[in-house]
């Protein structure tokens, strides 16, 4: 049995931060580049398009207040009710 059969591939989306990608993956460029990422540790992703070490995560989101989809959307809503 392969070891992604043992272990499933989890992301999850962090409240106003990363994706937190977690299990044995493939992390590729547009033009199929592998991307080198510590095996058996999570990985986060950039979210918000801010940091200067795309595709992972520098904590930039914390510093210029960046909403993830659903509470930005709630707020929204909620502004228009």
């Amino acid at each position: 049995m392969s070891d992604s059969a043992l272990s499933p591939i989890t992301i999850v989306v962090t409240d106003d931060g990363p994706l937190e990608v977690n299990g044995p993956f493939q992390l590729m460029t547009e033009s199929g580049e592998v991307i080198e990422v510590p095996a058996g540790e999570p990985v986060y992703l950039c979210r918000c398009g801010g940091s200067t070490d795309k595709p992972f995560c520098d904590g930039t989101h914390s510093q210029i207040g960046f909403e993830g989809a659903r509470k930005a959307v709630a707020q929204a809503d909620a502004a228009g009710k």
